[in-house]
């Protein structure tokens, strides 16, 4: 049976008055990313995902405005690596220029992002703590909707409980089916935290897999699409990266068909904890 959900549906985050599009499109190393943005958007994308450490916020946000359509139709995620000086001050200054990158706003409109995140827990207790305390500034004064982590482990998540005044409403990890991250999620939907799925095609190195071969072939369907669409039924927010508008249009193309109950038990088995991650991030990280 096909679901009766679109990939275009905005799907509401706990804690939060906003609502993020089920799929996303992430920028990591886009050879041109206003070219990739602007094709993207054309086909229907609605959720872009960028970070300093990318460095093409601008371009992000230059391929919005040439768009022409409204930003509040767009939402837009980035993210910080590390504090600043270990300085909540000019950590938030440092925020607020990537706001200012991606969207400047207008005259009428006081710019902002939809969603702020911590790239990573290696700056240690400390860092995180004022790279948070400046998130919260930043959400305060309209700088950013929502603000959430990313590579975040189970001990960072815990450590969060005692230094935060505002919750995350995502984690943003590395989840496909050989990477589960299952410790992780489990306490992620305890907590009414968001899962954003990085990586989600495991960056194509596992497209050959027998078992996606034959699930894909069941459905005319491609290996990736099998995994993003593995993504969708397990209800984390994938972001599959390409700059082939073909691939970037069949990355999209997951309305009108499901994979089965038996077929997903069948990916299950395919995970390999750490072992099976192509980006391995520190997540037990003091």
């Amino acid at each position: 049976m096909a679901p009766n959900y679109s990939v275009k549906d905005l799907i509401p985050l706990t804690g939060s008055d906003a609502k993020i599009p089920r799929i996303g499109y992430g920028v990591y190393k886009s050879t041109d990313c206003r070219a990739a943005v602007l094709t993207a958007l054309s086909m229907g994308y609605r959720h872009i995902d960028t970070a300093q450490f990318y460095k093409n916020e601008a371009e992000v946000g230059e391929a919005i405005k040439i768009s022409g359509i409204s930003r509040k139709e767009i939402y837009v995620v980035t993210k910080i690596q590390y504090p600043v000086e270990n300085s909540v001050e000019k950590t938030l200054e440092s925020i607020r220029e990537s706001v200012q990158r991606i969207d400047p706003g207008e005259e009428d409109r006081k710019g902002y992002v939809d969603l702020f995140l911590v790239h990573t827990p290696a700056s240690g207790r400390e860092g995180r703590e004022v790279l948070w305390r400046a998130l919260e500034l930043l959400k305060m004064e309209g700088g950013t909707v929502d603000i959430g982590v990313s590579n975040y482990g189970i001990e960072h998540l815990f450590q969060m409980e005692t230094y935060t005044s505002i919750n995350p409403v995502c984690n943003q990890i590395e989840v496909h089916p050989f990477c589960q991250q299952r410790e992780v999620i489990d306490l992620c939907k305890s907590k009414g935290i968001a899962i954003t799925a990085y990586a989600p095609i495991a960056r194509n190195t596992r497209s050959e897999n027998p078992t996606l071969v034959t699930i894909g072939e069941k459905h005319g369907r491609h290996p990736t699409q099998v995994m993003i669409k593995w993504s969708l039924q397990k209800g984390y927010f994938p972001l599959p990266k390409s700059d082939n508008p073909d691939r970037m249009r069949a990355n999209m193309d997951m309305d009108g068909w499901e994979l089965t109950e038996e077929e997903m038990t069948e990916i299950e088995r395919l995970d390999e904890g750490q072992g099976g991650a192509v980006c391995p991030y520190p997540l037990n990280c003091p």
